[in-house]
C-alpha cells in the first residue's frame, strides 16, 4: 500500500534527556535530509544506521538543534515503510521546533496510533498484535508485561489461526460433499463427524477462555476496595501496600472523607486499590457523603478487604459490613493483633462463612506478606500462572471468543438433532468469521479506525 508521509513526537511531552520525532512514509528520508546537515546526506547512507548532525532551517541555514538521526529503509521497519527517527534534546520548545520543520517538508501530522495502524495494514502484524502494543505500554506488573509480550509475539494469533484452519477444513469438506458427491477420495462429512470436529474446536475455545478472567485482571487491574468502620487501619493498609504515605493516618475517627484510588503491584497482580471513608452512621455532612461513595464503589469491586479491630468487640457496624459485601470475593483482615484480643473467635468464624482471615499488625508491619500472597492465590492458580503467555486479556477478544463458542454450540446442537450438514455449516462459518475479527482477517474499517484512535500520538 502507498501512503503519504507522516510524523509525530514518539516520546512523552515535557522535559527530558531525549525526545524523538518519528517519520514514516515514502518521503521520510528525503524530508529529513532537507533539514539535516551532517557528514553525509541521509539519502545516501545505509539502512539501519545512525548519524550525528545539526537540524537547520532550510531557507536560512540557521541551526535549530543538535541531533542523532536514525535511518531505516523499508521493508525491515516497524511500519514496513521508510522510517526516520530524529533524536534531539528533550524539551517542549526544541522538539516542537524540530517537528514544525519536519511538517513544513510536505509531511503530515500522524493520527493517534497511525504508525501501528500502518504496520497492521502493511501486513507486518495482525490486529491482535497491534492491540498488544498498547497493552505492553500500559502494563503495570511484570506478569501483565509478559502477557502483552506473548500476544505481541503472535501467541494468541497462532492459536486463533489454528482454530480457524480446523473450522476451514470442516467447511471445505462440506462443500466438497455438496458440490462433488461422486468424488471418492473426499471425506464423507456426516452429522456425526461434523459433531466430533466442532466439539474438538469448542473444547479448545473453552481452554482459552478459562484464562480470560485472570487475563482481564492483568490487563485492567483488580478493583479492590478497603472497607471497615472508622479508625481500624484502612488508610494504614493502603500506605503499606503502596509503600508511600498516600492517606492521612490519625487516631481521630473519620479522617478519610473521600475515596482514594491508587494502583499497586501485589504478587504480580495489579490492584486498583480504593481506600474508602469509614462506613458508619454519622451526622457530619461531608463524612456522610464519603460513606455513601464508599457504599457505591463497594458494589463494583472485584475484591473486598474488610478490616476489623482485634482490640475491640465486633459491633453492629461490623456486622452490617458483612451484610453489605454479599457474595463478593473478600479477605477479612483482623488488624491490631499487637493489642489484646476482644473479638469472639466463634462469631468471627460464623460471619466469615469460609472466607479467608488474615491477622495483621500494621503498626508493627506484620501480616502484609501473608495478605499479598492470599490476594494472588485467590485469583491465580499457580499452574496457570506459569503459562502466562496463554492468557487472553483483551475485552474485545474475550467477547469474540465467546461469540465463536456460542456459534459452535449452535452447530453442535444442530448436529445432535440430525439437521443436514449444509445447514449446520452456517454456524461453523459464523464461528470462523468471528474468530477472523480477532486477528483482523474479517473486520470493518470503522472498527479498525476506532481501535487505533485509542492509541497514543506517535505510536
Amino acid at each position: 500500500m502507498d501512503y503519504d508521509t507522516i510524523a509525530a513526537v514518539s516520546t512523552p511531552i515535557g522535559e527530558g534527556a531525549i525526545s524523538i520525532v518519528r517519520l514514516s512514509g515514502p518521503e521520510a528520508i528525503q524530508a529529513a535530509d532537507r533539514i539535516f546537515r551532517g557528514s553525509a546526506a541521509l539519502t545516501k547512507v545505509g539502512s539501519h544506521t545512525i548519524h550525528y548532525g545539526k537540524i537547520v532551517e532550510p531557507e536560512t541555514g540557521r541551526v535549530v538543534e543538535e541531533a542523532m538521526v536514525s535511518v531505516m529503509k523499508k521493508p525491515k521497519t516497524f511500519t514496513r515503510e521508510d522510517v526516520v527517527e530524529i533524536n534531539c534534546h528533550g524539551g517542549l520548545v526544541s522538539v516542537n521546533k524540530v517537528l514544525g520543520l519536519v511538517l513544513d517538508q510536505n509531511v503530515r501530522m500522524a493520527e493517534p496510533g497511525e504508525f501501528t495502524k500502518r504496520a497492521f495494514l502493511n501486513g507486518r502484524i495482525d490486529l491482535s498484535q497491534a492491540e498488544a502494543v498498547m497493552d505492553l505500554i500500559r502494563a503495570k506488573t511484570d506478569r501483565a508485561l509478559n502477557v502483552a509480550m506473548g500476544q505481541m509475539e503472535g501467541k494468541l494469533s497462532a492459536l486463533v489461526r489454528e482454530l480457524r484452519n480446523e473450522l476451514l477444513d470442516i467447511l471445505a469438506a462440506v462443500e466438497v460433499n455438496i458440490d462433488y458427491p461422486e468424488y471418492d477420495d473426499a471425506e464423507i462429512m456426516t452429522e456425526k463427524l461434523l459433531f466430533e470436529k466442532a466439539s474438538r474446536v469448542a473444547g479448545k475455545l473453552d481452554r482459552i477462555l478459562s484464562t480470560a478472567g485472570q487475563g482481564k485482571i492483568l490487563r485492567e487491574g483488580l478493583s479492590t476496595v478497603i472497607i471497615g468502620r472508622p479508625n481500624v487501619g484502612k488508610s494504614s493498609l493502603l500506605n503499606h501496600l503502596v509503600h508511600e504515605n498516600k492517606a492521612i493516618v490519625t487516631d481521630i475517627p473519620g479522617t478519610t472523607r473521600d475515596v482514594i484510588e491508587e494502583y499497586v503491584n501485589v504478587g504480580g497482580v495489579p490492584l486498583k486499590l480504593v481506600d474508602t471513608a469509614g462506613i458508619r452512621e454519622t451526622e457530619d455532612i461531608v463524612e456522610k457523603i464519603g460513606v455513601e461513595r464508599s457504599q457505591a464503589v463497594l458494589k463494583s469491586a472485584d475484591l473486598v478487604l474488610l478490616l476489623l479491630n482485634n482490640n475491640e468487640k465486633l459491633t453492629g457496624e461490623d456486622r452490617r459490613l458483612f451484610e453489605l459485601i454479599g457474595d463478593a470475593h473478600t479477605i477479612i483482615i483482623l488488624n491490631k493483633t499487637d493489642l489484646p484480643s476482644h473479638v469472639s473467635a466463634d462469631e468471627l468464624q460464623r460471619l466469615a462463612s469460609g472466607r479467608p482471615v488474615i491477622r495483621t499488625s500494621l503498626l508493627q508491619e506484620k501480616g502484609i506478606d501473608e495478605l499479598e500472597s492470599m490476594i494472588a492465590s485467590l485469583f491465580f492458580d499457580r499452574g496457570v500462572a506459569a503459562r502466562a503467555e496463554t492468557y487472553v486479556s483483551n475485552t474485545r477478544h474475550i467477547a469474540l471468543l465467546k461469540q465463536a463458542r456460542s456459534a459452535l454450540s449452535d452447530a453442535i446442537t444442530a448436529a445432535e438433532q440430525g439437521l443436514p450438514v449444509d445447514i449446520i455449516q452456517i454456524d461453523v462459518k459464523r464461528a470462523w468469521d468471528i474468530l477472523g475479527e480477532i486477528i483482523g482477517d474479517s473486520v470493518s474499517d470503522g472498527l479498525i479506525n476506532k481501535l487505533f484512535s485509542q492509541f497514543c500520538l506517535g505510536k
